[in-house]
Parts: structure tokens; C-alpha cells; sequence
């Protein structure tokens, strides 16, 4: 038997996880077993070699299924069905379709991936379009592939990072900004604080060998629901003071309201930057911050210039 594609594993992941909580890896397992693979359908690796082929369509099932809200997270990596993962099976008994999934309310929502202030094009990422590959043309079938890539890539990375230690989430605040640039290139200049009495104060960056100009930072992994208001911001901007300190970068994993940023606009004698969870998981995209490249693609065209000739 073939490897199945991923839509063909929809249904029985999702009635996998009716009987009992499942991850990625037992899904995996179950599936190799359910369609009878062979141990070298098995063992076949994607192109990149980063996983099997079956664990990538298993994951990719997973990603589609969580979207339409039909399993859900329980534990660390592990996932079970909910009641509408039950009622959809009762109505599906044969089999589950990409098209089936579409239909469910809040699917396209569901792939929008970041703060719900984020406003220009270049840093919101939504569910591709649904042109059949019969009638897009092949540029259109890249870009959007590349798109359903993307915002399954932001949507697990937030949610990884939202699993990790806060001790672990100040220590990649401190990586992404040293990857930025702050401090220098010196491997001693941010130091992370973190620790009872600190008055909120998360990290510390040196901008210069002997820390004559510093940068305090802050870092709240808050669920994207949690929304940071004004007096949190003021409380942040008193810690500086107390310190002695005019530069501080507030980062969390969830959003700004209105009246923290218009704070902020303001202006003080203290500079404050807002990054929110939004533009934190873009700037560790741009500087490899937990993520790495599996692929790289150069698509050429034809130079019309070269070939044309000169009057």
C-alpha cells in the first residue's frame, strides 16, 4: 500500500483521538499500523530528510485538525478529540475532506496567526486560497503552499514557546535582541536577571564594555488573550527609574492595548520599545532564532532583456 496523503489520515487521527489522548509521534505509529505500511514506506523520509514521510502528512493532519477545532491540546504535545471532533466523525462515517473542513465556522480565522493589531500585509499570514491547482497557475500554487507553510510555522512556534519555562522565555528574549544587534558583538554583554527582587526587570544588555549605557528588558510570556494595559507599562518604566536607567524593551508573547502604546507614543524622558508577540515570532524568523531553513528554492526566469537585440 501507498503512503496515504494527509487528507486521508484526517478521519483517523481524529478518531484516534476519541479513545484516548495521542501525539504526534503515537498518531505516527498509529497510522503505519492502521494502513499496513511497509518498514521502508515507513522509514521514507521527506526531501530534506527532517522526518518521515508519514510522521510530515501525520503532522500536517494534526495542524488541519486543530484548526478546525475538531482535536485540541491537553497536555505537552498531546492531543485528544473534542466533542465537535465527535459530532463531525457521527456526520462524516466514510471519510473527511479538506473542502469538509472549510465549511466548519472559523476556519479561515483560525489561520491567523498574531496579535489582532497587526495591520500591514507583510506580517499577517491567512489560510491560502482555495483555487484548485486545476485552475491557479503555478505561481499561485507556490505562493500558496508557502503561505499554508508559514502560518502553521508561526502558529506552533508561538505555541512552543508559550510551553517553555518563563526562565527559558527571558533567556530567547535576551538571544533575539543580541541577534538584533544590541550589545555588540561581545557574548557577555546581556545577562539574565529573572529573579526575586528584581522589581520586574528580566535582563540586562550592556551596550558598552564597561555598562555606562544600559537596556532593561521585560518579558511576559502571557497567553495572545492577555492583553497589557497602561499601568503595566508605568510599572515598568518605575523599575527603570529605580534603577537608574533611561532605555528599556518590553517583549511579550500577547498584545498592547490601546492606552499602553498611546503611553508610549507620548514620550518620556525614559525611551520604552512595545514588541508584542507578533513582531517577536518575525524577528526570530529573520535572525534564526529557533528555526532553521529546510528549504531553499531559486525559481528563474526567462530574461527577455538579454534576448532581445538593440535597435
Amino acid at each position: 500500500m501507498a503512503i496515504p496523503t494527509y487528507d486521508k489520515l484526517l478521519r483517523p487521527i481524529l478518531s484516534l483521538g476519541e479513545k484516548e489522548p495521542f501525539t504526534r509521534r503515537t498518531a505516527t505509529v498509529a497510522m503505519i499500523q492502521l494502513f499496513s505500511l511497509t518498514q521502508d514506506e515507513a522509514e521514507k523520509r521527506i526531501p530534506t530528510g527532517g522526518s518521515t514521510t508519514i510522521g510530515n502528512r501525520t503532522g500536517w493532519a494534526m495542524t488541519f485538525l486543530t484548526k478546525a477545532k475538531l482535536i485540541e491540546k491537553v497536555a505537552r504535545a498531546t492531543y485528544r478529540t473534542t466533542q465537535a471532533g465527535i459530532d463531525f466523525l457521527v456526520s462524516h462515517p466514510t471519510e473527511i475532506t479538506q473542502a469538509d473542513l472549510r465549511k466548519i465556522e472559523g476556519w479561515e480565522e483560525a489561520w491567523n496567526t498574531g496579535s489582532k493589531n497587526r495591520q500591514t500585509d507583510n506580517t499577517s499570514v491567512s489560510e491560502p486560497t482555495t483555487t484548485s491547482n486545476e485552475t491557479a497557475t503555478p505561481y499561485e500554487i507556490i505562493d500558496r503552499e508557502v503561505t499554508a507553510l508559514r502560518a502553521d510555522l508561526l502558529g506552533r512556534l508561538l505555541q512552543t514557546i508559550l510551553d517553555q519555562s518563563p526562565e527559558f522565555f527571558e533567556q530567547l528574549v535576551l538571544d533575539v535582541l543580541i541577534a538584533m544587534g544590541y550589545g555588540g558583538s561581545r557574548e557577555d554583554a546581556a545577562h539574565r536577571i529573572g529573579r526575586s527582587g528584581d522589581e520586574g526587570i528580566d535582563g540586562r544588555i550592556n551596550q558598552d564594555s564597561l555598562g555606562l549605557d544600559q537596556i532593561l528588558v521585560q518579558a511576559k510570556r502571557y497567553h495572545p488573550d492577555n492583553v497589557i494595559n497602561r499601568q503595566t507599562i508605568q510599572a515598568f518604566i518605575g523599575s527603570l527609574a529605580g534603577q537608574g536607567v533611561n532605555k528599556g524593551i518590553f517583549i511579550t508573547t500577547s498584545s498592547f492595548g490601546e492606552s499602553a502604546q498611546e503611553f508610549v507614543l507620548r514620550g518620556a524622558a525614559t525611551k520604552i520599545v512595545l514588541v508584542d508577540g507578533s513582531q517577536l515570532i518575525d524577528l526570530m524568523l529573520r535572525h534564526g532564532i529557533g528555526v532553521r531553513v529546510t528549504h531553499n528554492y531559486q525559481i528563474h526566469e526567462l530574461d527577455q532583456n538579454y534576448f532581445d537585440e538593440s535597435d
